[in-house]
């Protein structure tokens, strides 16, 4: 007992210089998490077959990597405050656990909160930070999502840093992802603390919605998008605007997941999935494997998209891309079908944070549809039907 806490005062004193983990996120992480499908109800078999799941329907492949597990994975404290897995739950320990999902080329996410009590009323990290974070970096885990529950009191940035820096100087890098809800705009302190934090609170599987509960509300994917305006700026490689997890295969229809996926994709938000795999069907699948709109999401630039024309119901959204190339997409929010006909000659696109233009009257560019592979150029006019909230999605090449 008393070497351990010699220990954690060992820590404590390193940490007063740390820094987060560089190297990690340097693209938006990609993974799933147990949350929105199974909230509390969760154990260690759902785990490994979930991570069975990954790797077999070829989403480890499409770059997924992370196998997250959310709130009430707790049990007790022992007597020396070392945080343990329910053993009903976990019987085999998450250090086993860890081994499973890392044998099978995937990294295992944990969670844990600012509170003495987490979300779900589990055991929180509250004056616990150095002793979880070594007890997490000895079970191997990679990925920490930490929770602003049960926070009254605390400094956001302040409770943030603490982990951050036990994170650090348990030794082991691990992805930093700060669930603070946007409350007290991460975006404009966090860069140096998290690899990503929320930007809102929790989303709710449908287009436009917001769900009121006693103390919070939950949004939908057009209350979620509308909230990022003025973000993108804060954004970039290793700290990321997180627009909370994915609700593709949660009960809207096609059009709808296609829409959110690739808006997530295009604003350079993680992709954590939040649906069963074990029961995807492969209309899902389909989408969530999409190569072309995951390379919109990780690309090496890193630079989120931003609205550059807003014409009512219809939205659209460019995004600057390496090697000189853009994405650009077409967002029709509203409840009827759309017929376009955007002239691209008539618009300059200028974005001032890339620093980076293309005025289509002195250069032509070649796009490609990425869900139906349609191709065409901007020597003519983007002429398409937009079904009612869906999404058209190009990649731009300029010719050579």
């Amino acid at each position: 007992m008393k070497r351990a806490l010699i220990l954690l005062a060992l820590a404590a004193s390193a940490g007063a210089h740390a820094q987060k983990f560089e190297g990690l996120a340097a693209t938006p992480q990609m993974g799933w998490n147990s949350w929105n499908s199974f909230a509390c109800d969760i154990n260690e078999k759902l785990i490994r077959d979930t991570a069975d799941a990954m790797v077999k329907l070829g989403l480890k492949d499409a770059g997924y990597e992370y196998v997250n597990i959310d709130d009430c994975w707790h049990g007790k404290r022992d007597k020396d405050g070392v945080i343990h897995p329910d053993a009903e739950r976990f019987p085999s320990g998450m250090k086993a656990l860890a081994d499973y999902v890392h044998s099978k080329g995937l990294k295992l996410g944990i969670y844990s909160d600012v509170g003495a009590t987490t979300c779900g009323g589990r055991p929180g990290s509250r004056g616990h930070e150095y002793q979880d974070a070594i007890t997490y970096a000895a079970w191997g885990v990679d990925y920490i999502k930490y929770d602003w529950c049960d926070s009254k009191g605390l400094s956001a940035v302040g409770a943030y840093t603490t982990m951050r820096d036990a994170i650090r100087s348990a030794g082991r890098p691990m992805l930093f992802s700060m669930c603070e809800w946007g409350d007290n705009k991460p975006w404009e302190w966090a860069a140096d603390i998290g690899h990503s934090w929320r930007t809102t609170g929790d989303i709710y599987p449908c287009w436009d919605c917001e769900l009121s509960h006693s103390n919070f509300s939950r949004y939908g994917v057009m209350r979620i998008l509308d909230k990022q305006a003025g973000l993108r700026k804060y954004a970039g490689p290793g700290h990321w605007n997180d627009m909370d997890m994915l609700e593709v295969g949660m009960g809207m229809t096609e059009d709808e997941d296609r829409a959110h996926f690739a808006l997530w994709a295009m604003l350079a938000s993680p992709l954590i999935l939040g649906n069963d795999l074990r029961s995807m069907p492969d209309s899902t699948r389909r989408i969530l494997t999409n190569k072309d709109v995951i390379a919109v999401s990780q690309d090496k630039l890193g630079i989120p998209a931003w609205k550059f024309l807003d014409d009512g119901k219809v939205e659209y959204w460019a995004r600057p891309m390496a090697d000189g190339e853009w994405a650009m997409l077409v967002l029709n929010r509203g409840e009827q079908p759309v017929a376009l006909s955007y002239d691209w000659k008539a618009h300059l696109v200028s974005d001032d944070v890339s620093k980076r233009e293309v005025d289509f009257k002195k250069a032509v560019y070649n796009w490609r549809e990425v869900w139906g592979g349609k191709s065409g150029d901007t020597s003519h006019k983007l002429e398409a039907k937009l079904a009612p909230h869906s999404v058209l999605l190009l990649r731009l090449k300029a010719r050579g």
